[in-house]
């Protein structure tokens, strides 16, 4: 703020009321009517003038608190959505390694029955193989 400039006019100010006090000691009560008149229109004038600068500078608070909550809620908006986004992404991950151990399950599984089938071949033409031969010994020793 520049406080050299507002002194300044405040002196210039106070350089006008002395003026006009000077003055108006020598002019009629007509002429000084209405120079307390002017002064008073004046005042209001300032005053309406304060008001206007006053409500603007409000407007313009009021703008800027707006905008900064509207940019705070952004914020949080985008950073919710890049957590979201994360989780979504970490979520696949566990999906897929437990899709992936399934699979490595399965695969045993069917590894497993691969196996157990081709040893129930096995079995089978044993149990058959050794029922001939024990017929075959049967009729042989009758």
């Amino acid at each position: 703020m520049n406080f050299a400039k507002h002194i300044d006019e405040l002196e210039q100010h106070v350089a006008n009321i002395k003026s006009s006090a000077q003055a108006a000691v020598n002019e009629s009560h007509d002429k000084l009517v209405q120079r307390i008149d002017k002064a008073r229109a004046d005042l209001n004038t300032a005053n309406q003038s304060a008001k206007r600068q006053a409500d603007a500078a409000a407007t313009d608070a009021r703008t800027k608190w707006a905008k900064v909550k509207a940019d705070v809620a952004a914020k949080l908006d985008a950073t919710r959505s890049k957590m979201d986004r994360q989780a979504a992404r970490v979520d696949a991950r566990l999906a897929a390694a437990a899709a992936d151990a399934d699979e490595s399950d399965a695969d045993a599984a069917i590894d497993f029955a691969v196996w157990a089938v081709d040893n129930a071949r096995i079995a089978v033409l044993n149990a058959i193989a050794s029922r001939a031969d024990a017929d075959a010994l049967a009729t042989a020793a009758r």
